[in-house]
């Protein structure tokens, strides 16, 4: 079959990017609702500002930093190979799974790495990425 349309390929890209982007946004906030929960600051000059106490090694905070540097070592890389991947014309239901799964992935691993649960969800995401950059690898090579 023919590729994806232009302007659906575009808007599809345009809505998962976004979607992956507040993402990323809402890890830092989660951090800073962390941070005050359990009123545990970064630098000393933070104590007077803020209150509580000097604590670089709070787990709840640490885990919800780990879950934010891995959605940044994976959505980072999506969104430059989907917008590589969309701009191959690839079949809009591939190219529609590849986004779903992949943000699916991002969302139940983050649950389940919070929660300190077994995250195998994140193979899904890598896999979606590797998909994306070897067909666009292989498209323009």
């Amino acid at each position: 079959s023919s590729g994806i349309n232009a302007e659906y390929g575009w808007t599809l890209y345009a809505f998962y990017a976004s979607l992956m982007s507040l993402k990323l946004a809402l890890m830092w906030t989660l951090t800073v609702y962390q941070r005050i929960k359990t009123e545990a600051v970064v630098n000393p000059e933070d104590v007077v500002s803020f209150g509580g106490k000097v604590d670089r090694n709070c787990e709840a905070v640490e885990r919800t930093r780990r879950a934010h540097l891995n959605d940044m070592e994976n959505i980072i890389p999506f969104l430059f190979l989907a917008l590589l991947y969309i701009s191959t014309g690839p079949s809009y239901t591939v190219a529609v799974w590849h986004f779903r799964v992949f943000a699916a992935a991002r969302f139940l691993h983050t649950i389940c790495y919070l929660m300190a649960l077994p995250r195998a969800a994140f193979i899904f995401g890598v896999a979606c990425n590797l998909s994306m950059g070897i067909q666009s690898l292989l498209h323009y090579f």
